[in-house]
């Protein structure tokens, strides 16, 4: 049986409040200073916290003790109209228009339009997936433009018993005309330090690519120029994130054709000092690509090893010459779906086994 909630602005006050609860979760509400509406839905491991109303962005997550998310200058979501106004949260939608870092020649917003639009209607849904119970927040909103695009997005966020959350998008192009598609489910996992990273693919220069355009925000430096190049020419020194320095300003790098398991899906993982770790996994028929952003600076630390994405970051104009920009037919849907979170020690020792098989080489030392 589905039960279904729909939620509305009045619902968020300045105190937090129960709006709805079951045998297996509770889902409570409130409103920030600075007018945010915040729903946490919790489980017995922990919680997550999405902003139903701001493109439905995953602000936080805690499962057994441990935070997942990015270190920000944000201590709370903003107000924003661009991601770059309230650049904190866990993940969120980037896209659908256009993405990346826009070049020099680009006018789309820092990823795209998507991540804080205001969405037009939310719900909570309790239901189960091959007989377990869920929990799923959705919601919908339609972007239409006077002679331009006319699309609706569906974004999800859906919580079981554990630790992993699925972080869902359906866009339907509802236009007469062709769309123009690029989605990245962006997701900013905390930087790790001494943590390593476990990838579907072998760490060589034949399929890891470091990117080589530095974006307008990136003040490059003779470290910074160093680093990069040693990252092309011997991918394993990102492996270990045993010197956080090194990763001040950014660097952004594409892993090729990652190996899959018999049902379709990829995974990748960021395994902490602890034993425990932070896991991804996705189907590449769906996101062609897998990116890794690193940043350890003064005023955020992110880890994001793997984002699963239809393009490279590198902005509109600079994607469609590489021909990597979707395009939806009039009518025609399209359906992503990200499945992410936290393991612990037992549960990341069978993964490092799982994805250096997906690699093709045997499991390397954690520690190498």
């Amino acid at each position: 049986m589905t039960i279904t909630i729909p939620i509305t602005p009045d619902m968020f006050g300045p105190a937090e409040k129960v709006v709805a609860r079951s045998p297996k979760f509770a889902a409570t509400a409130w409103r920030t200073e600075l007018g945010i509406e915040v729903l946490r839905i919790a489980n017995t491991h922990g919680h997550v916290d999405v902003l139903p109303f701001m493109g439905q962005m995953i602000w936080d997550a805690v499962f057994d003790g441990v935070r997942l998310t990015m270190d920000s200058a944000f201590t709370a979501p903003r107000p924003a109209c661009s991601i770059i106004e309230t650049y904190g949260c866990l993940a969120y939608h980037s896209g659908l228009l256009a993405n990346g870092c826009p070049g020099p020649e680009d006018n789309h917003p820092l990823h795209g339009e998507m991540p804080c639009k205001r969405m037009d209607s939310a719900y909570l849904e309790f239901s189960e997936e091959a007989g377990v119970p869920v929990i799923r927040l959705g919601g919908h909103v339609d972007h239409v433009l006077g002679f331009g695009p006319n699309y609706r997005a569906r974004p999800s966020v859906t919580l079981g018993e554990g630790t992993l959350i699925s972080m869902g998008m359906t866009v339907e192009n509802r236009s007469a005309l062709p769309m123009e598609l690029m989605y990245m489910a962006h997701v900013n996992f905390a930087f790790v330090a001494d943590g390593v990273i476990h990838q579907p693919a072998p760490f060589t220069a034949g399929r890891i690519r470091v990117r080589t355009e530095v974006p307008a925000h990136v003040a490059p430096t003779d470290a910074f120029r160093a680093f990069l190049s040693e990252l092309a020419e011997t991918p394993q020194a990102g492996r270990v994130l045993d010197q956080p320095e090194r990763w001040n300003p950014e660097q952004v790098i594409y892993i090729d054709a990652p190996g899959t398991d018999a049902a379709g899906m990829t995974h990748a993982m960021l395994e902490r000092p602890e034993g425990d770790g932070f896991v991804m996994s996705y189907s590449p028929a769906q996101f062609r690509h897998m990116v890794r952003w690193i940043l350890h600076g003064a005023d955020a630390t992110v880890a994001a090893f793997a984002l699963p994405s239809t393009c490279e970051p590198e902005g509109y104009l600079a994607e469609k010459a590489k021909g990597h920009v979707e395009t939806l037919q009039p009518g025609e849907v399209r359906s992503f779906m990200a499945r992410f979170g936290y393991v612990n020690r037992d549960e990341t020792t069978a993964l490092a086994r799982t994805i250096a098989a997906l690699s093709g080489i045997e499991e390397e030392p954690r520690n190498a």
